[in-house]
């Protein structure tokens, strides 16, 4: 075979490679989903949970602070309760929901005051029917956000779009499918107790494929990147499972986790060291997307301006770029849950825990585990990424430049 032949062989044999790789993953991980689907919810869940209740929206018409009877929650600095606090009655008229046009008044939440729910605030409540043995019960919910939030994400949609293009629009469709997936697959299969760690595994699986190819197109770099990806996810997964047994995670650290226990029943120890795992994986989808598509990027970058590089030059320059990526997201996902976590640091000031004892305990050593391993299997993304990419730009040519060579070539013979 030619030299010219085997150049215009090598990107369809490349792909061929990538293709016997990452179809069967992908097929895989559908077949995973389908074997996994979740049918009906457990029962245990509608018997415990207040299916009766409604979330009208409200309008507040008025505001006054009455006194009531204090609870062991008002406790004072000295550990003493008094004999009455200060509490917010809300007046309002309810918006939404069979009661509409309804004035209704509910007590809000103890740290609100008459300047945070101002006249013509909205406002969610809850509505419990009357039954045989209660009346009808209003109560505070929570603030109405649906217009804040929605303008911020509809303006967070036109900037992406304005700036990024068609590009920017297929990553937020991509992103829409991704929440459907979390929404429709991996949460009901989570709640019908399913294997947490193969849902977690399969459902991203599934959104990597596509929101990459969405985004990015079809092509050796997105599929590069792709590949790098999925091996790390495989590798968070399993050090995840490692670390949660070193650690003795168990997942019921938190007052959530402990009424979503009791929510599940029997199995809900089990469920949530699933639900721990399966936190894991998909913690480091968004960051592995990241780093693996820009290193394939820098990748393909460097070939362009240096054609005659070889193999181990371009993993050489790009590990350069790479490792300056994984400093810079290691701050990132450190500095990412530090600040979720703040509320717990705080109270370990307040209590002047040992520092030892406070990060060793159960919620702590959580978030240490599941920044360590995503960590872990971020920093070997990028190398595994890099040479991957690095083997695949240099088995196909150059655009442009093999067509001037071999025009030459003829004019010269």
């Amino acid at each position: 075979m030619s030299t010219s032949s085997a150049r215009r062989h090598a990107p369809r044999r490349t792909s061929v490679i990538l293709a016997a790789v990452l179809v069967p993953v992908a097929l895989a991980a559908l077949v995973g989903m389908w074997l996994t689907w979740p049918g009906e919810p457990r029962s245990t869940v509608g018997q415990i949970v207040d299916v009766a209740a409604e979330y009208p929206s409200a309008n507040v018409t008025a505001t006054s602070v009455q006194s009531c009877e204090a609870t062991a929650e008002d406790r004072l600095a000295d550990g003493t309760v008094p004999d009455s606090v200060e509490c917010l009655k809300v007046s309002a008229t309810v918006t939404s929901g069979s009661e509409r046009g309804r004035a209704i008044q509910v007590w809000a939440t103890a740290t609100l005051t008459p300047s945070d729910v101002p006249v013509g605030t909205d406002i969610v409540v809850e509505r419990y029917p009357a039954t045989d043995t209660d009346g009808e019960v209003w109560a505070w919910h929570d603030f109405q956000r649906t217009v804040p939030l929605g303008t911020l994400a509809l303006a967070f949609a036109i900037i992406t779009v304005l700036v990024a293009g068609a590009r920017g629009l297929r990553a937020l469709v991509g992103l829409g499918i991704a929440f459907a997936i979390i929404g429709k697959y991996m949460l009901p299969g989570l709640l019908a107790d399913q294997n947490a760690l193969l849902i977690a595994l399969c459902g991203s699986t599934v959104i990597m494929v596509v929101v990459l190819y969405l985004a990015h197109g079809f092509s050796h770099r997105t599929s590069t990147a792709l590949l790098g990806t999925l091996v790390g996810l495989g590798l968070t997964a399993g050090l995840g499972v490692l670390g949660a047994d070193a650690a003795h995670l168990s997942g019921v650290t938190s007052e959530d986790s402990f009424r979503l226990a009791g929510l599940l029943g029997a199995t809900g120890g089990t469920a949530l060291r699933g639900l721990f795992l399966c936190g894991v994986v998909m913690a480091g989808l968004g960051v592995l997307n990241d780093v693996t598509i820009t290193q394939a990027s820098a990748v393909w970058e460097l070939r362009a301006s240096s054609p005659e590089a070889s193999v181990r030059e371009l993993v050489s320059r790009g590990m350069r770029i790479g490792r300056d990526h994984i400093a810079s997201t290691i701050y990132t996902i450190a500095f990412a849950y530090t600040g979720a976590a703040l509320p717990v640091l705080l109270l370990v000031q307040v209590y002047q825990l040992p520092i030892g004892l406070t990060l060793t305990s159960g919620q702590f050593a959580e978030e240490i585990v599941r920044t360590l391993v995503g960590s872990i299997g971020l920093v070997l993304a990028i190398p595994l990424t890099t040479v991957i990419a690095a083997v695949v730009v240099t088995s196909s040519p150059v655009e442009g430049r093999h067509r001037t060579t071999d025009h030459a070539r003829a004019h010269t013979h």
